[in-house]
């Protein structure tokens, strides 16, 4: 095929046998030193995943062969990491999107009271014009999933035969981490400050916080690949930047901004000192396995993926 030509017919992806898959990754250069090992793998894994890994053993962009001398070994390892530590990262935002719902059900549950037709009440969010609509279909989603969810958890149930309603402290429970996210942004602004404050930071920054939370949440849920992954959206800058030296390009820092090292440190402002620390330390010891497991490739090349600095152990103590 001419280069920068495709056909409709070539662009077709078919099924294709583990030994063809075997095939394929030998094709491009891929040692592969244990073929039924391999195509075990390929089988319980799903070629498509392990393979998505592939480009940081590759000659470059535009040349898919692997580097010389990568394996098979390397590649699964690659995929070992990122499902370990996308399940560090997961159980970690887990904490975090318990305290956020904890701290919301708390702080409008003191204002506006504790049954739906109180804190539901259309008064009780931003008076913002131009969030009208939001408010409006934030809140028809709130009550849609109150109504499908409600009657599959237990404590709803109860409140609701007992009680005759669902505090927003039970509700919070049934709501998704994106619809709290949601809820956040169209609270009246002395509402999202006294939240923000219980965090420690501002209300701005909350706001930015939570949707990049509930993306990584998501894609660690959905098991796609995270050690690669940028959201939309950077974060600011913060103190953590300037402490960690980290470099700059045209003035805008070349790590932390829409990395997994982002999410670090979102993850170092809003989870409890302990719970950090114990999270640095999983982290560090998938990263001295997979620095182990790597022959063809440094860790700093998965390091700079992710965008984590040379000196990223640092900010456990800072």
């Amino acid at each position: 095929m001419r280069s920068g030509i495709y056909s409709t017919k070539a662009m077709v992806k078919t099924f294709k046998t583990l030994d063809e898959q075997i095939n394929i990754l030998q094709s491009k250069g891929l040692f592969i030193p244990d073929i039924e090992y391999a195509k075990e793998i390929l089988l319980r894994e799903n070629y498509f995943f392990v393979s998505g890994y592939r480009l940081l053993f590759m000659e470059s962009v535009t040349n898919k062969n692997f580097l010389p001398g990568a394996n098979f070994n390397e590649l699964y390892a690659m995929f070992h990491f990122d499902r370990h530590i996308r399940n560090i990262i997961f159980k970690n935002i887990l904490i975090i999107e318990n305290n956020v719902k904890s701290i919301i059900a708390y702080n409008l549950s003191k204002r506006y009271g504790y049954r739906e037709k109180k804190y539901l009440a259309v008064k009780n969010f931003t008076d913002d014009k131009r969030k009208r609509k939001q408010v409006e279909d934030l809140l028809r989603k709130m009550k849609r999933q109150i109504r499908i969810n409600g009657s599959q958890h237990q404590a709803t149930v109860h409140y609701q035969e007992k009680y005759g309603y669902i505090p927003l402290w039970i509700v919070v429970k049934i709501l998704s981490f994106g619809i709290v996210s949601e809820l956040y942004q169209i609270l009246k602004v002395e509402d999202q400050k006294s939240i923000a404050d219980d965090f420690h930071i501002t209300s701005d920054v909350l706001s930015v916080y939570l949707p990049i939370l509930a993306n990584f949440r998501n894609l660690c849920a959905h098991e796609d690949i995270l050690y690669e992954h940028h959201t939309h959206r950077d974060i600011e800058d913060t103190k953590y930047h300037e402490l960690l030296n980290i470099p700059k390009v045209d003035d805008e820092y070349i790590y932390g901004k829409h990395d997994v090292f982002a999410l670090v440190i979102i993850l170092k402002q809003l989870l409890r000192k302990d719970d950090f620390f114990l999270m640095m330390n999983e982290l560090e010891y998938e990263i001295q396995l997979l620095t182990g497991a790597l022959k063809t490739i440094s860790i700093q090349k998965v390091l700079d993926a992710m965008g984590f600095p040379l000196n990223y152990e640092r900010i456990v103590n800072l």
